[in-house]
């Protein structure tokens, strides 16, 4: 929060944790994720400063046992929360999958993006104010449609990130099966519980392996099981979809 204060001042309006911290408690592998609501658009000072701020004080994913957590960090403007256009546009984002990308000199810049609506709608469920007031007093209500047009348009690209990322693709599209189904935001183990009672055996073996990683109970290694991972990540991909298109 310091961070904030310094880089912001007069400009900062209100800052939330969300996310697997405030819904079920931080898992071994959660990003801490922070949102912060701003008066004014950022410069591009301070979008240097604050990258170099949160490069030093998040820890680099995978995070080590003991370690610091990774930090996943994104501003908006209230303006752009008052009546969210679809999508939903952020005025900064900082996480570790993009450490490369800031190590060569990358700064985030101002961006719609359909995540950003699923991270805002999660958010205004369950956030914990940090500084000022509850998050659904600045944060509209995102509609379910809006809602679900934000996952089919994320949807394409959750198989094209797969590898390298199967852990956190298989769960995330768990999320999206049980959020599309039951209009429900729920943490990534509660989803992969949710998802396995109603997967054949060997796509339910898969994204057990996926939780259990998830939750520090195994090693989050895909070396020898990049099939079973693409083999399940194209299962849950088409039952998101029917889900998706069913109405």
């Amino acid at each position: 929060m310091s961070i904030a204060k310094e880089i912001f001042a007069d400009h900062l309006l209100a800052m939330y944790l969300h996310g697997s911290a405030v819904k079920d408690g931080l898992r071994p592998q959660s990003d801490v994720d922070v949102l912060t609501v701003i008066a004014r658009p950022m410069t591009e000072a301070m979008r240097v400063e604050l990258v170099s701020a949160l490069m030093e004080v998040s820890g680099p994913h995978p995070a080590s046992p003991g370690g610091p957590r990774c930090i996943e960090f994104m501003v908006f403007l209230k303006a752009d929360l008052s009546e969210p256009a679809f999508p939903a546009r952020s005025e900064f984002v900082y996480g570790e999958w993009l450490r490369e990308h800031f190590e060569a000199g990358g700064i985030p810049e101002a961006h719609a993006d359909p995540e950003n609506t699923l991270i805002l709608a999660q958010a205004r469920q369950q956030a914990q104010p940090l500084l000022g007031p509850e998050l659904d007093t600045i944060l509209s209500e995102i509609s379910s449609d809006q809602v679900r047009l934000a996952m089919r348009e994320a949807l394409p690209a959750l198989l094209e990130n797969l590898h390298g990322d199967e852990r956190n693709v298989l769960l995330t599209l768990a999320r999206m099966w049980r959020t599309a189904s039951t209009n429900e935001f729920v943490s990534k183990d509660a989803a992969a519980d949710w998802a396995i009672s109603r997967l054949p055996d060997h796509v339910a073996e898969t994204l057990a392996q996926a939780r259990d990683a998830y939750l520090g109970k195994s090693r989050d290694d895909w070396a020898d099981r990049p099939q079973e991972a693409q083999q399940a990540a194209a299962y849950l991909h088409r039952e998101v979809s029917a889900q998706l298109h069913s109405e």
